[in-house]
């Protein structure tokens, strides 16, 4: 008798390998998990919003909290002339409160901005990420390919990765929800 084909195992915990559209990335993650909230799926965490550029305040970043609205600025103000990242950690640390919550409502998903370069360091939402993986809540994110050896390191290759395309996180989040019943 020949082997039953089955599908792959799916992973709880999954990346969007994002190309040059890391803004089209970021909508699309919040577009994604605003779609599961309106269906009454029970959704927390953080998406990612950016201001304008301007000349005079560079890049202006925030991260929105699902749940209640509430945004946390995570970009400094380095001056016009800088050409450094402006991210600023405090603001990650402040917004860490959301995943933490997360954790201890234990929803269908947690949406996390993005794995960076804090997270590749070990500082930034890890501790939150890793509380979240340990316990068995699913959790989408975002990474960029330069960090895509950071994030197999960090979840022990044992993450699904997708593509930016709605259709290939739908049906992610339905082989989740269908394994979590």
């Amino acid at each position: 008798m020949p082997p039953i084909a089955s599908e792959p195992a799916v992973r709880r915990v999954a990346a969007i390998v994002h190309g040059e559209d890391e803004q089209g990335t970021h909508r699309l993650l919040d577009t994604f998990a605003r779609e599961l909230l309106q269906r009454g799926h029970h959704v927390r965490g953080v998406v990612q919003k950016d201001a304008d550029y301007s000349v005079l305040t560079g890049k202006r970043m925030s991260l929105l909290d699902l749940d209640s609205g509430c945004s946390y600025p995570i970009s400094q103000d380095l001056g016009p002339g800088s050409t450094a990242c402006c991210l600023d950690p405090a603001g990650v640390a402040a917004a860490s409160v959301v995943l933490r919550r997360a954790l201890a409502e234990r929803p269908e998903l947690v949406v996390v901005n993005r794995f960076g370069v804090l997270e590749a360091e070990g500082s930034g939402f890890a501790a939150e990420l890793l509380a979240l993986m340990a316990d068995g809540v699913p959790v989408l994110t975002v990474v960029a390919p330069r960090f895509l050896a950071a994030w197999r390191a960090f979840t022990g290759d044992d993450a699904d990765e997708l593509p930016p395309q709605a259709e290939a996180l739908h049906d992610w989040f339905t082989r989740v929800a269908e394994r979590a019943r």
